[in-house]
């Protein structure tokens, strides 16, 4: 795949995927209407919310000029991803996503959104278990199993 087709595939992806599990759907439970925490909790809801948008769009861009396609089952990658924040954790799309709906549930004083965050965090897991590790390892073989030997699924190792 062309690095064009595959930012314009990526992009897509990534306004439909993550748009909708950490935008739409927050809003949907929420309005954007916040609650009454102390304020510095909620300030503190910034840091997550910021950091997962940043991982996000790294990551994102990894699938494009690492991988030479997208996240998407539809349109996968040629190449495994392992560099930037893959060299530190297997999962870093879904760990953003969740840090990003803690941050939304902390800048909005919201627990419903605690809670929502925990649902998306077992449908990913369970997604990246049960599909995503089978098909990778199915395509990519012992590249993939040494890989997923060396870095962790979901708690980011420091180095």
């Amino acid at each position: 795949m062309r690095r064009s087709a595959a930012a314009v595939g990526s992009s897509l992806f990534m306004a439909l995927a993550p748009g909708t599990v950490a935008g739409l759907v927050p809003w949907w439970l929420t309005g954007w209407h916040g609650g009454h925490w102390w304020p510095p909790v909620r300030v503190a809801g910034i840091v997550p919310l910021l950091l997962g948008a940043a991982v996000l769009v790294h990551a994102f861009a990894r699938f494009v000029t690492d991988g030479l396609g997208t996240p998407a089952p539809v349109a996968p990658t040629e190449h495994l991803v392992v560099g930037g924040l893959y060299r530190h954790v297997r999962n870093p799309m879904y760990v953003a996503v969740v840090a990003a709906i803690a941050g939304q549930a902390l800048l909005l004083a919201r627990p419903v959104l605690l809670v929502y965050g925990l649902i998306a965090w077992a449908v990913m897991w369970a997604f990246a278990r049960w599909y995503e590790e089978p098909a990778l390892s199915g395509r990519f073989g012992e590249e993939y199993e040494r890989y997923r030997a060396t870095v962790p699924g979901w708690v980011p190792r420091p180095r």
